[in-house]
């Protein structure tokens, strides 16, 4: 925008105060509302969750969580709450500081949300984790939302992120700024940028503490790249390209079974690695 600033609103459910700094240091923005969602968590049936954890973590570990609720500790569920909730008080924090409207709300999609975030009277929207939005919330501001996407559109689209490249034994991760459509991350691409990625080892076959560090680490170049695209559609110099979602796919949360099949994945790649060590061969190439 030429002679004033866009006005911005970020959806969020917490986890992303690194980007909201860096949009805070923008000259050309003013972000006239942080609107958190904080009913995160879709309501299933006892059945349906035992269905779901024995899907996705396996039945030992689904009796082993089973057992710690009924002691009253939910192990790693209780870490993450924690981490979640100090998040969204920082993120509180900052908009305090900073003078920004702070919403915390419990559903996007009902419609005092919904009039809520239409009052902003945006110009752009920014989506910084959250659930899928429908067309109704994410058309609110005026030139649409855009979402920051950890993978390579349209290659890796949905997630979780990091997961699927190591699968997939891919060298890189993408890293994506794209408009906001209704079909999940299929929205024309504003920026794109890649991170190497290369498993480390000294994690053993404990893929998910690996991926939780990355995508620790991403958190930064993240940021970077959103302020850049941001920067760019308030100067008017964004660029959209269309995807071409025929090309790759969208992903989903790995079964017990595909995280078993990366174990095996990561220890034939390990044994191979050895090998090429012990032969002298250089592994680049």
């Amino acid at each position: 925008m030429i002679g004033s600033k866009l006005r911005v609103i970020v959806l969020t459910q917490g986890g992303c105060e690194l980007a909201i700094n860096r949009l805070l240091d923008l000259d050309c923005i003013e972000i006239a509302g942080i609107f958190l969602e904080t009913s995160t968590v879709k309501h299933r049936s006892l059945r349906e969750r035992i269905s779901r954890s024995v899907r996705y973590d396996g039945f030992v570990e689904t009796v082993l969580k089973l057992l710690r609720k009924l002691g009253g500790k939910n192990g790693s569920l209780d870490g993450r709450i924690a981490t979640l909730n100090a998040s969204r008080g920082r993120l509180r924090e900052i908009a305090e500081q900073h003078r920004v409207p702070f919403h915390p709300l419990g559903d996007y999609h009902c419609q005092q949300s919904i009039e809520l975030m239409r009052s902003a009277r945006a110009d752009l929207g920014v989506l910084l984790g959250t659930n899928i939005l429908r067309e109704s919330v994410f058309q609110i501001p005026r030139l649409g939302s855009i979402n920051l996407h950890q993978g390579l559109a349209p290659y890796y689209r949905g997630g979780p992120s990091v997961f699927w490249e190591l699968f997939n034994d891919e060298r890189e991760v993408g890293l994506t700024i794209h408009n906001v459509a209704p079909k999940v991350d299929t929205g024309d691409i504003i920026l794109q940028r890649t991170i190497p990625l290369e498993y480390d080892y000294s994690y053993q076959l404990n893929h998910q503490a690996f991926i939780d560090d990355y995508c620790e680490k991403l958190k930064m170049p993240c940021a970077n790249l959103l302020a850049d695209a941001v920067s760019m559609i308030a100067d008017g110099t964004a660029l959209r390209i269309a995807q071409e979602p025929d090309l790759g796919k969208r992903y989903r949360l790995p079964t017990k079974e595909q995280k078993d099949e990366l174990r095996r994945r990561l220890r034939e790649r390990r044994h191979q690695r050895d090998y090429q060590l012990a032969q002298g061969i250089n592994i680049g190439d």
